[in-house]
């Protein structure tokens, strides 16, 4: 899979299930052995870190899911090179526990293999999070 358009239709369809809080649409555009990557500092915010294969990214993500409602998603900008590609995303986020509703940029770099996504490393503000959730 080299071809950048069907690499962004993965991506929009992930962002898709993740929108509609389709756990399993979002943990079938990995490859089984697939890892996400939210960057940040553990010790600071317990939701950084990876999670790698189907059943480790489906627990993550219901739990995202279940937490953070993903309102509304914007592209600001996609870059395509061989089997990488970077998105970057304004979202509109309603953390579920309090009803809060904030809004940021998040930075997703995505490594593709076999028409899967092997490997998201997220970029989002974490200072944000933790305030929001404190």
């Amino acid at each position: 899979m080299g071809q950048r358009e069907d690499m962004l239709e993965v991506i929009r369809s992930a962002y898709a299930a993740r929108g509609s809080g389709d756990v399993d649409g979002l943990v079938g555009a990995f490859d089984p052995e697939g890892m996400f990557t939210l960057v940040g500092d553990n010790s600071a915010l317990e939701l950084t870190g990876s999670a790698q294969g189907h059943p480790t990214l489906r627990e993550a993500f219901g739990q995202f899911i279940a937490n953070f409602e993903f309102v509304e998603r914007q592209i600001l900008s996609e870059l395509v090179e061989g089997q990488r590609a970077a998105v970057h995303s304004r979202l509109v986020v309603r953390y579920h526990p309090t009803g809060k509703t904030f809004s940021t940029e998040v930075l997703d770099l995505f490594r593709f293999q076999d028409g899967k996504i092997v490997e998201l490393i997220e970029f989002a503000d974490t200072a944000q999070i933790k305030a929001v959730i404190s």
